[in-house]
């Protein structure tokens, strides 16, 4: 990773010294750019490339099964020698037998999201973990704090997958949590680009968390129907829906479609519940069916026209970062 520009080099850019080395020095990391934990996306072989270029690769747990998560845990660990973690969204089944294997394999890293931050926190910690708990609101933010959690993902309203209610844009979250939390804060949702990443730290982020942009690489999971789908959506192709149960951002296809109708027909929650059990997210994520399938992506998805190598993308976005210019007024 010689090639890699020194993420060091921009610690003179516009104010950043002062918080420049918090998620790296936390983590262990080279750079403070962390892959999102995505469902059906984010197995041993997409983590292991994020964390061998310098950044923290993580673990979906969500779409796992514990014993596919064991597998994917030791396969990580024969594929780097650097730091990764395990994504455990908290609104999944299993979650004892998940945390048991995390302990059991001898994890470092752990993100929360989609629960209380206070559920594992103290547990986990106390085994020598560092977690990270994901969220979407100021508020939580602050409770996150209280829980003493060792950073805090703060995700805005443009990402993909699960989201808030409150529907607040990254850019207008992320300043607003720096106001009122001393923790090392990591700014998600809509970043793709370097110049991304360095507005998300001007604003008070101290890392990235990326998602979308590593969803269409070589090394993501998915179906490959699914990322070349993902490199063909605009503007306005995906929206948040499913309130009602747990907000979700998806493309507009043929089971949103479906959705949308139920809403039109009395806003019916079990007819909603009813739509939703059958694996949907797996139909179309990993097994490829664009049209019955549950598309889970970010807005910045505009913005991906190609499937990469992990590698590629991450010097694309170094490159970015560091030769963005920031104009005089």
């Amino acid at each position: 990773m010689s090639s890699f520009i020194d993420f060091n080099s921009a610690k003179k850019l516009h104010g950043m010294q002062s918080r420049q080395n918090t998620v790296t020095q936390l983590f262990g990391l080279r750079y403070p750019v962390i892959q999102g934990g995505m469902i059906w996306h984010s197995g041993w072989k997409l983590a292991s490339a994020v964390s061998n270029c310098g950044g923290l690769g993580l673990i979906g747990a969500g779409s796992m099964y514990p014993d596919v998560l064991r597998e994917n845990i030791r396969k990580c660990k024969q594929a780097t020698d650097k730091p990764f973690g395990v994504n455990v969204p908290m609104l999944y089944p299993n979650l004892e037998e998940i945390i048991s294997i995390i302990l059991e394999e001898g994890i470092k890293i752990v993100f929360t999201s989609a629960g209380n931050p206070k559920t594992y926190t103290e547990t986990l910690q106390k085994e020598g973990l560092k977690v990270a708990h994901v969220v979407s609101s100021t508020k939580f933010a602050v409770k996150c704090e209280e829980a003493d959690v060792d950073a805090i993902v703060a995700e805005g309203f443009e990402a993909g997958g699960h989201n808030g209610r409150d529907e607040t844009t990254t850019f207008c979250l992320i300043p607003n949590v720096r106001k009122h939390i001393s923790k090392p804060l990591i700014a998600a949702g809509g970043i793709a680009l370097g110049s991304q990443m360095k507005a998300a730290m001007i604003l008070g982020a101290d890392g990235v968390q990326i998602g979308s942009r590593f969803a269409a690489t070589t090394e993501a999971s998915a179906h490959e129907n699914w990322k070349q789908k993902i490199t063909e959506l605009h503007e306005g192709d995906t929206h948040l829906t499913l309130k009602e149960l747990a907000p979700v951002r998806m493309v507009k296809n043929k089971f949103f479609n479906d959705l949308e109708n139920i809403y039109h027909t009395g806003r019916n929650k079990e007819s909603l519940i009813a739509s939703l059990g059958r694996a949907r997210a797996k139909k179309g994520m990993f097994e490829g069916d664009m049209e019955e399938g549950e598309l889970e992506i970010g807005q910045v998805s505009a913005l991906i026209d190609e499937i990469l190598p992990v590698e590629t993308v991450f010097r694309n976005l170094l490159d970015e970062f560091n030769n963005t210019g920031i104009p005089s007024l």
